[in-house]
């Protein structure tokens, strides 16, 4: 079951913040710090690079709120971080898949 999530406590400032903090750590200590994993289905387009949205977002609100949120606690996809991310400014895609 999804629990309640405050995202409204999430700004633009707070991703900013995650996203320099994934810049700091790399992939793999950002992942094994804030207990996330690879993205698979979209990618957060900052700065001409590429981020996995979800823990981007699960660790914005970390930063903003300091409650920690498992990758179970909310939806990752269109109805989710991708929307939440979306309203907040930052460009979202599915992930380019190659063909062959």
């Amino acid at each position: 079951m999804k629990r309640s999530i405050a995202w409204s406590e999430v700004t633009h400032v707070d991703v900013v913040r995650a996203i320099d903090e994934y810049d700091r750590l790399g992939a793999k200590g950002f992942f094994a710090e804030h207990g996330f994993a690879p993205t698979t289905t979209y990618e957060l387009v900052w700065n001409d690079r590429l981020y996995p949205p979800k823990a981007i977002l699960g660790t914005a609100y970390e930063l903003a709120t300091g409650d920690r949120l498992e990758s179970g606690d909310f939806e990752g996809g269109r109805a989710g971080a991708v929307k939440i991310l979306g309203k907040l400014g930052f460009t979202v895609r599915p992930i380019a898949r190659s063909v062959g």
